[in-house]
């Protein structure tokens, strides 16, 4: 009489539980590092927006009045942790961005509208 040997013996089971525990634990760090990109790319771009914005409507006035945009920043790691193209005089390096921190952007318009001056400073969490 034939015995039948059908499934998987627990042996077996192990080894693949194992291989699945290794790749999600090398996994998991890889995605939290995307997900960190990816909220300091989101700063980024709104930083970017908001400098437009500032210096659209320092354009659009009549009269010449400092114009400030603060944007809220998202990422949950301090300092930048990789190079972006910001506006004006904000690099990675000479600047910090804090956890829960802010970005101030200030458009100061001279008499001469299309010569405006700008400035941008990260401040940390309140």
């Amino acid at each position: 009489m034939k015995k039948n040997n059908k499934g998987f013996t627990l042996a077996e089971l192990l080894i693949v539980v194992a291989i699945i525990a290794v790749l999600v634990a090398i996994a998991i760090p890889v995605f939290t590092t995307q997900l960190e990109k990816s909220r300091e790319a989101t700063d980024a771009a709104n930083i970017r927006s908001a400098y437009a914005e500032a210096m659209a409507e320092a354009l659009s006035q009549s009269t010449p009045a400092t114009i400030t945009k603060t944007v809220s920043l998202k990422q949950a790691v301090a300092d930048w942790q990789n190079k972006f193209d910001l506006p004006a005089n904000l690099t990675p390096g000479t600047a910090a961005p804090a956890v829960g921190g802010t970005c101030v952007i200030t458009v100061n318009p001279t008499v001469d509208p299309m010569t405006c001056t700008a400035s941008i400073t990260l401040a940390p969490a309140p």
